[in-house]
């Protein structure tokens, strides 16, 4: 399909962002009689998923410290549940496994989710979550171990299978999805306004009303395009300024596959389990020599996915470079070293599994370098950056949180045709000017 010369809305990036934005986009103008899926098209400089969102973990889940993200993961839970199969939803739930450290924001987090209605259970000290773990998992072994929340919403989707999913739903309203199709620059229109005009690509100039760019880890590029600021000012409650700041930093997404029979992780019962995660501050010992691998805290976390063919998962990322060193970074083409994940991580991850179950104790040989995890562009507080610029241009900034918020683009739809959103309120680029930053918890993932 050629690109066409005009659009009234043009989408950048075929992930899980720019697709549930084009699908929710096509519905509203549609149900609002204000146009038809026609008027969108949607860009990608690959091919439908090239990018996070077809390798992400595709966990779904509302455990956040956070009361701005907790209200839209929410929201978006609510989105995955209402077309499951076309979404590859599994809805099995998600438990944060914690230690002592982690106890008091994981009751707070508890009782915000009671207060908007979000189904969980909390249980708290050592003898009682050994048991409750004991009663799901037989082989269960973690040490000091002192709170489970189990959310009983969430789980993981089939991420690939989701995109097409999506991509289907957008397209049978009028959607065009052009591949291959690279954006090198934006025209704004000349006079008072600043409003973009045109996008430059690879294979001519299209028109257009309104952009969104939905763009994962390569937004900074983006960014850059359009000359937003790279250094910024943080300010905070206690009226201190924080200058010359990234705006972005890259992180290494430590993930990863055991290519055994994902039915060898089961409940007791015989059923799926839910998402597991662990933060724990014991010692952890790898499973080869019975070294210490570190005594900081450390976190997990993992699930059976037929998709991966075995047992998938990550654990904490590290940064790996930033703005100010000038790296070309293309987090997923197919030779760039930073694709696979370590055998420093193969040895942690494994261990740490083995840690928690004794089923995983001898299953580091089965760990496969399947791709998976990537690059990831952070935000300065690790949260997303959702707003409009100059005047018709949506940034979608997730900051790595990206896959599991499918309902960010049926906001934005709402937004681009007049309906401003409270839920993307706690995430608009001034709140590091205004110092309205989002609470940090104990866990030692940025995300968190």
């Amino acid at each position: 399909m050629r690109l066409p010369k005009q659009s009234k809305y043009i989408i950048v990036g075929a992930g899980i962002h720019g697709l549930s934005t084009a699908y929710h986009l096509a519905e509203e103008l549609h149900t609002q009689k204000k146009g038809n899926g026609s008027d969108i098209v949607l860009l990608d400089k690959g091919t439908l998923g090239m990018g996070a969102s077809g390798i992400a973990c595709g966990v779904i889940r509302n455990n956040y410290f956070q009361p701005a993200m907790r209200e839209l993961m929410a929201h978006s839970v609510e989105i995955w549940e209402s077309d499951q199969e076309t979404y590859a939803y599994n809805p099995v739930g998600y438990m944060q496994i914690s230690h002592e450290g982690m106890c008091e924001d994981v009751n707070s987090i508890f009782e915000q989710q009671k207060s908007i209605g979000y189904e969980s259970e909390f249980i708290e000290g050592v003898n009682a979550s050994e048991v409750y773990m004991k009663n799901i998992f037989y082989d269960w072994q973690a040490k000091g171990i002192t709170s489970v929340l189990h959310e009983k919403k969430g789980g993981y989707s089939h991420n690939k299978l989701s995109l097409q999913g999506l991509a289907k739903k957008a397209t049978a309203l009028g959607v065009q999805i052009l591949e291959n199709i690279e954006v090198h620059g934006f025209r704004r229109h000349d006079g008072s306004t600043s409003a973009i005009k045109s996008i430059e690509t690879n294979k001519g100039s299209i028109e257009c009303d309104y952009v969104v760019i939905g763009a994962g880890p390569w937004i900074r590029d983006f960014w850059d395009m359009l000359e937003l600021p790279k250094k910024i000012t943080i300010n905070n409650t206690k009226k201190e300024a924080y200058q010359n700041i990234d705006m972005w930093t890259f992180w290494q997404l430590e993930e990863g596959v055991l290519k055994v029979d994902p039915a060898l992780f089961r409940q007791n019962n015989g059923q799926l389990p839910p998402v597991i995660h662990v933060d724990s501050d014991a010692p952890l010992l790898s499973i080869t020599d019975g070294k210490t691998i570190t005594q900081e805290k450390w976190g997990i976390y993992y699930k059976p996915d037929i998709h991966f063919d075995g047992i998938q998962g990550g654990a904490m990322p590290y940064a790996v470079s930033t703005p100010s060193t000038e790296v070309s970074i293309d987090p997923y083409g197919p030779a760039s070293p930073e694709f696979i994940s370590s055998p420093t991580f193969a040895l942690m991850w494994c261990s740490a599994l083995a840690h928690c179950h004794k089923r995983f104790e001898d299953t580091l040989a089965e760990y496969d370098r399947t791709p998976s995890g990537g690059i990831g562009c952070f935000t300065p507080d690790c949260f997303p950056v959702i707003d409009i610029f100059f005047e018709n241009c949506h940034i979608i900034a997730d900051s790595n949180h990206g896959y599991k918020m499918i309902g960010i683009g049926k906001l934005i739809a709402q937004e681009i045709l007049g309906q401003r959103s409270e839920l993307l309120k706690p995430f608009r680029f001034n709140r590091y000017a205004k110092g309205k930053l989002h609470p940090t918890s104990n866990s030692p993932f940025p995300w968190s």
